[in-house]
């Protein structure tokens, strides 16, 4: 997660005076902290004590507003022509690229400062202060999203048999938004990561990352799956599906940081008819004739 923190100012500004133009430099202290086992930015919010919630991150970032890429003589042209609109609440916006240098290094020359990402427009006078606040509500803001909770299918349905393996499978899709939170342009993405699949009857299966899959019609009710059912009463049973997203968001088109929680959407319940069985002998079968005695839809 970034945050932009420290006990001291975390953004430092140097003037320089050239024949062209007066030049202006945002150095601001910031913590990535990457997952070691997934590789992936980890979450560094604080506890409720205050204290860091991941170990230290070894690198030191710089937010240069100069717009140079790889050296003091190397101009990104897409920082210098990107136009920051004004945020909501006036702010102007300032082109910067994001750079990163080991701590280990006291005084990072230019070789040493690595662009992490950019151009992107920086707002606020206190760009850290910023930050930690939207880390502080994303969660909130997060959970207020209309997400769509994906659908559950079941196979049969609406009319099941007691005894025979019922197929139920999950859709869903990972989902997007642009915000505006605190005057600055932030993208969420949701993504499903676990499914709880509740049978109506008692029964329920997850959290579990499978989703299920369709089958062939002639698989029905003999088919056993990773995520089917089988009923073994009678009766009308509402079922359900609970999708949990996780989420990242990114912040002036910054890097993706995870947000610290997850999201629980619940379907509508879909009422599955459980029958018991009859036996008879028919001139046809159903795929001849859907209309025949005991086929789906028929009385």
């Amino acid at each position: 997660m970034l945050l932009l923190s420290g006990p001291s100012p975390a953004y430092a500004e140097e003037d320089r005076v050239t024949a062209d133009r007066n030049e202006r430099e945002l150095l601001v202290g910031a913590k990535f902290t990457i997952d070691a086992s997934t590789g992936q930015l980890a979450s560094q919010l604080s506890s409720g004590n205050g204290a860091s919630a991941a170990s230290e991150d070894p690198n030191q970032y710089m937010a240069d507003t100069h717009c140079r890429a790889d050296g003091p003589d190397t101009v990104d042209p897409g920082c210098l022509t990107l136009e920051c609109p004004p945020s909501p609440n006036g702010a102007t916006g300032t082109p910067v690229i994001w750079k990163e240098a080991p701590k280990a290094i006291t005084n990072p020359g230019w070789t040493d400062w690595i662009p992490v990402t950019g151009p992107t427009c920086l707002y606020g006078p206190e760009p850290h202060n910023i930050l930690d606040d939207i880390a502080a509500r994303i969660l909130t803001d997060f959970r207020q999203l209309p997400l769509n909770p994906g659908t559950l299918t079941t196979q049969p349905s609406p009319n099941t048999l007691i005894g025979a393996p019922t197929n139920f499978y999950a859709t869903t899709t990972a989902q997007t938004f642009n915000l505006t939170i605190l005057g600055q342009n932030v993208h969420l993405t949701a993504t499903p990561t676990t499914y709880t699949f509740t049978y109506g009857d008692g029964q329920t299966l997850g959290p579990t990352p499978a989703t299920g899959h369709p089958i062939p019609d002639t698989q029905w009710l003999t088919t056993n799956t990773q995520t089917s059912h089988t009923y073994t009463t009678t009766g009308n049973y509402p079922t359900t599906l609970t999708t949990t997203y996780t989420g990242t968001y990114t912040v002036n088109n910054g890097p993706p940081l995870p947000i610290n929680g997850t999201l629980n959407l619940t379907t509508t319940p879909q009422t599955i008819h459980v029958w018991k069985t009859e036996t008879a002998l028919v001139a046809d079968t159903c795929e001849h004739n859907p209309h025949s005695w005991g086929c789906p839809g028929t009385n």
